[in-house]
């Protein structure tokens, strides 16, 4: 059953008032009981798409979709008190900068203690639900790593580490048990066996409590480990889409393929200082997007037809948007 179903999401900011589409037709759906993988370089819009899902963007953005939906209700026409309910119980956001996200001015316990949902207090008296708080914020806080627990929670966001503070947005996230949790780099600058840790979790918790989650990192060796399907963005659009079995073994389109070209975690033949595969060009700024295909100038495919928007096309639930796919030769 799908629970997250996102159609054509378009993104406009204005500058030096002209509109421009920071994302473009951006479709992804999220299954229960699903890891799905957001992968693309930095810049190709991959934070927007969480934030255009939590419902953290300006007003003055302009948000439009065929569908931005959550269980069949529409997220865009929801009030803001009825898209905060869902955002505290069902949906959960570990955002990618901890530091901006924390509240400066409170201590890491007190934001901590907030984030426990009412039903999961027990206790009659003040002093009694203040220790069942505490004890399930202890608990969690333990889950994700952080072991001088009474140490750190007693700190501001900015006496502790950046890697602190991440586990205490991943315990936050996790601490109201939600349906859907959506990680924005959550592990970003951890050591390996803290990232291993982080990601054993997230990986149990699919497991023992059907926790759904949308993994928004750079790591495609720990995406392709614990995802079960992966979506590709580049420049705002989606380029493919499908099961992550089937984008390993076949990838369609030429940016996917870039993609697991440049890891060498994915090339076991690469040769001790082998030049890694890399594209031409760097990814247009929004302000000099291209049109047509946004990867036409850096595409070793390119050709003509690219000036002009590929349509979806799909192959046994494996979606791409490109004119010369990696299974059908240049003309």
């Amino acid at each position: 059953m799908i629970i997250l179903d996102i159609k054509n999401l378009t993104l406009e900011i204005e500058s030096n008032g002209v509109l421009i589409k920071a994302l473009d037709k951006v479709s992804l759906t999220i299954q229960e009981n699903e890891i799905r993988a957001l992968v693309g370089e930095s810049g190709s819009g991959k934070s927007l798409i969480v934030r255009a899902i939590s419902g953290a963007l300006p007003p003055q953005w302009i948000v439009t979709a065929d569908r931005l939906t959550w269980r069949g209700q529409n997220l865009i026409k929801m009030t803001r008190a009825q898209r905060q309910a869902i955002m505290r119980r069902d949906i959960a956001v570990i955002f990618q900068d901890p530091m901006a996200a924390l509240d400066p001015s409170a201590k890491l316990k007190d934001q901590m203690l907030e984030s426990v949902p009412r039903e999961f207090i027990e206790g009659r008296y003040a002093w009694q639900r203040y220790a069942s708080r505490l004890s399930i914020s202890h608990k969690i806080l333990h889950k994700v790593g952080i072991q001088h627990v009474e140490e750190c929670i007693n700190k501001y966001p900015h006496e502790v580490s950046a890697d602190i503070c991440q586990k205490f947005m991943i315990a936050m996230a996790l601490v109201s048990q939600p349906t859907l949790l959506i990680a924005d780099d959550p592990t970003r600058g951890m050591e390996t066996n803290t990232k291993k840790q982080i990601l054993a979790l997230f990986t149990r918790l699919n497991k023992t409590r059907n926790l759904s989650i949308l993994f928004v990192s750079h790591d495609l060796l720990a995406i392709s480990a614990m995802a079960h399907s992966m979506t590709v963005l580049y420049c705002g659009q989606t380029v493919e889409s499908g099961k992550m079995k089937a984008m390993r073994r076949r990838p369609l389109h030429p940016y996917t393929k870039a993609l697991m070209d440049s890891a060498p975690s994915f090339s076991p033949d690469l040769k001790p200082k082998s030049m890694l595969v890399a594209l031409d060009g760097t990814i247009p700024t929004l302000q000099h997007l291209p049109i047509g295909c946004r990867l036409g100038p850096r595409c070793p495919r390119a050709a003509k037809e690219c000036v002009q928007m590929p349509t979806e096309r799909s192959i046994n639930q494996h979606t791409y948007r490109c004119h010369y796919p990696m299974h059908v030769e240049p003309v």
